[in-house]
């Protein structure tokens, strides 16, 4: 290929499982700036490269998605892998998939039909599409289970794992609060247990209230335990996040739970998003994961 089709940099190949994820992770390269392509025969992503290496063509980063929603066009995608393999083009394959329990949670959420089993069982559709899948996973350059995983949280590991550079010289830091009850955080990078912290639970009047009420901050804080944690929390949240940064990190998720994920996780979230969001080196987001959950 001439310096003119070189124009390409980066293609991105996304397949896996139905109900796997698919649709976010075009999102998140999408935002990015790709030109993306949804339920793209695998036939057709030859031709589209070719339009995007003509010249003129201002398309330097493209994603495309190619799944078994083509049917018979999809047997053809393991082909044009090898295609692409001997071929100058820059590309990577992305393969989603997530254990059954997750896919069949999913299909009865949106109460969609499995599209290899139409008139049958999620189960026996599910089954079909991990034989057929199995070669084309093998390929991948990258494997993201999102069993357990929120569209958030996705998308933030797709930006990890897949778009290392797309904020060169800042980190985003998530700060996700969380009830063990329900569960421990989902690949945290850094975890604090504030269980030892009063509980507002077992207040009558504090308990239908969240970490985000004064209230409910100052029953924490009622002997001055809360601000003894901060002196010590402060420091090392200073050290640690230049330290990512530095280390080229581009996103970090730090988790704090306590029992229910309400009151105390929420207000010490909440206060360490307060003040790190004020640094222009750190892009902040707090999530607060089980906040809704009956007290």
């Amino acid at each position: 290929m001439d310096e003119a089709e070189l124009a390409l940099k980066d293609l991105v190949v996304i397949t896996g499982f139905s109900g796997a994820g698919k649709s976010t992770a075009m999102a998140v390269f999408e935002d990015e700036g790709y030109f993306c392509v949804d339920n793209l025969p695998s036939e057709m992503i030859r031709s589209l490269i070719e339009l995007f290496m003509h010249t003129g063509s201002k398309v330097a980063y493209a994603a495309v998605v190619s799944d078994l929603r083509a049917g018979s066009y999809f047997d053809g995608l393991d082909t044009m892998l090898d295609y692409l393999r001997v071929s100058e083009v820059n590309h990577r394959v992305l393969f989603l998939e997530a254990d059954e329990e997750a896919l069949q949670t999913r299909y009865k959420e949106t109460r969609r039909r499995h599209p290899l089993s139409p008139h049958g069982s999620v189960a026996e559709g599910i089954a079909r599409e991990r034989e057929l899948l199995d070669p084309l996973r093998a390929r991948a350059d990258v494997v993201i289970d999102t069993s357990g995983l929120s569209a958030a949280a996705l998308r933030r590991k797709l930006a990890d794992e897949m778009l290392p550079t797309h904020t060169p010289g800042q980190l985003a830091v998530t700060f996700e609060s969380f009830g063990f009850k329900y569960g421990p955080a989902r690949d945290p990078d850094v975890m604090f247990d504030v269980r030892f912290l009063p509980n507002p639970h077992y207040e009558r009047d504090l308990r239908p209230l969240t970490g985000a009420d004064r209230e409910v901050v100052e029953y924490i804080n009622r002997d001055g335990e809360l601000d003894a944690f901060y002196e010590r929390l402060h420091p090392l949240v200073d050290y640690l996040l230049p330290q990512y940064l530095a280390e080229g990190k581009a996103h970090l998720v730090l988790a704090i739970g306590c029992t229910g994920g309400r009151h105390r996780s929420v207000a010490v979230a909440q206060h360490l998003a307060d003040r790190y969001r004020q640094r222009a080196e750190y892009r902040v987001e707090v999530v607060h994961r089980d906040v809704s959950k009956p007290a």
